[in-house]
């Protein structure tokens, strides 16, 4: 007669605890199981430039046709440049394309975090201020809220944005008893450093939100919206507060069904999206 072996009882640590706990709630903004930064490395030289707003270097990949307009890929918390392997490996034809390591995650230094949006916005200005055709900015998740503030305090600069489930509306905000207990020593001490400055970014959002909110109707520049009736992470309801705010009606595309992962599992939705902004700009 066979007996089932006794089930090994696995304990964990706090660390593991903790990590496993804040993981989905700060967003996972690298989609599962995609090693985009070997991609990039694998692919692309790593290039850096000094950026005096934060002290350090702002790491970065860039492809495609370099004397074309830029197409700056922002990306989530955490994350990195390598959450757009996909689109630097077969950039959009005529189109730089130019994925950066956001301050505090990737490649960049210092590796300490940097919760204010302007910073991580002026953080971007040797990449899109470097004249030519008016740049377009993709961002997703918080980096939705990093590019439209970079849009706010450059007027005139920017030739688009392309907001990917964007975290804009302050009042749907949350701060989590866990993302607090994953602050305080020890257990700040415990978190891989990509969580505790995801953990760092997120927890004042709410008031940078807030501040930024009033000064988003000064964007003057064409917007697409795209997002997922079934996000989780950063709710639909953003779409709503977006008209709201913005002076011009952006275009929104709705993706039925979709969840926060729609820079992986509906690549050809955004590269559309792009291409047809890039179009409309013609050689501005």
């Amino acid at each position: 007669m066979d007996r089932a072996r006794p089930r090994k009882i696995v304990r964990k640590g706090p660390a593991a605890w903790i990590c496993g706990t804040l993981a989905p709630l700060l967003g996972a903004c690298q989609y599962p199981g995609v090693d985009g930064d070997t991609v990039l490395r694998r692919s692309f030289p790593r290039q850096a430039v000094r950026v005096e707003a934060i002290g350090g270097d702002l790491s970065y990949y860039e492809a495609g046709t370099l004397s074309g307009r830029r197409v700056v890929y922002v990306h989530g918390t955490p994350g990195s440049a390598g959450a757009w392997a996909g689109y630097l490996r077969a950039p959009i034809p005529g189109l730089h394309s130019i994925a950066v390591d956001r301050p505090g995650f990737g490649c960049s230094v210092p590796e300490h975090s940097f919760p204010s949006l302007e910073v991580q916005a002026a953080a971007l200005e040797p990449i899109v201020g470097e004249g030519g055709p008016k740049p377009i900015l993709v961002g997703h998740s918080l980096g939705g809220p990093i590019v439209c503030r970079y849009a706010v305090d450059h007027p005139g600069r920017v030739g688009g944005l392309v907001i990917v489930a964007g975290a804009l509306d302050p009042g749907l905000e949350r701060v989590l008893a866990i993302q607090r207990v994953g602050r305080v020593p020890p257990f700040v001490w415990m978190l891989p450093s990509a969580l505790r400055n995801s953990n760092e970014e997120l927890i004042p959002l709410k008031g940078e939100l807030e501040a930024l909110g009033p000064r988003l109707g000064e964007i003057r520049c064409p917007i697409v919206i795209i997002h997922g009736t079934e996000d989780s992470l950063v709710p639909y309801a953003n779409v709503a507060y977006m008209r709201r705010v913005f002076t011009d009606e952006p275009r929104v595309i709705t993706i039925d069904g979709a969840n926060h992962f729609i820079p992986w599992k509906f690549e050809g939705v955004i590269r559309v999206a792009i291409e047809e902004l890039a179009a409309s700009l013609g050689d501005d």
